[in-house]
């Protein structure tokens, strides 16, 4: 059984920042810069025994739009179905109901976002993007 919050509180800042810094998306990513995504975001952790074994955030203005990213479980914890519970987390919370354009990005979890509603761009001649170095 997990336990999934909202509660900033309870978040393993170290274990997150472990996690991302060596992922495919976030490589490098400072210890600043993850405290300071999580302090501007709606952030999730997901907990078992009270140890934080996942997370994920959202970019919202909570009336709009909802971004999803840094989404994880980790590694020896995965094929729980905890993904998905996360999912269902994020998209019942009742601060985001108001958003009707949600979008993430992702190299190889696309099976999992496609069970949520999540496709490729339908119009991807109207989405841009500023990419700095």
């Amino acid at each position: 059984m997990i336990v999934i919050s909202t509660d900033k509180e309870r978040l393993d800042i170290h274990m997150i920042h472990e996690f991302l810094t060596k992922s495919y998306w976030a490589k490098g990513r400072s210890i600043e810069q993850v405290k300071s995504s999580i302090e501007h975001c709606l952030c999730f952790g997901v907990y078992s025994e009270n140890k934080q074994i996942g997370f994920a955030r959202i970019a919202t203005d909570y009336t709009v739009f909802a971004y999803l990213m840094d989404v994880f479980i980790l590694p020896e914890y995965r094929g729980n179905g905890y993904a998905k519970e996360l999912m269902l987390a994020i998209h019942n919370e009742p601060k985001l109901k108001p958003c009707r354009t949600w979008m993430l990005k992702t190299s190889d979890a696309h099976k999992l976002y496609n069970q949520f509603g999540y496709t490729e761009l339908k119009h991807p001649e109207k989405v841009m993007e500023r990419l700095l170095k």
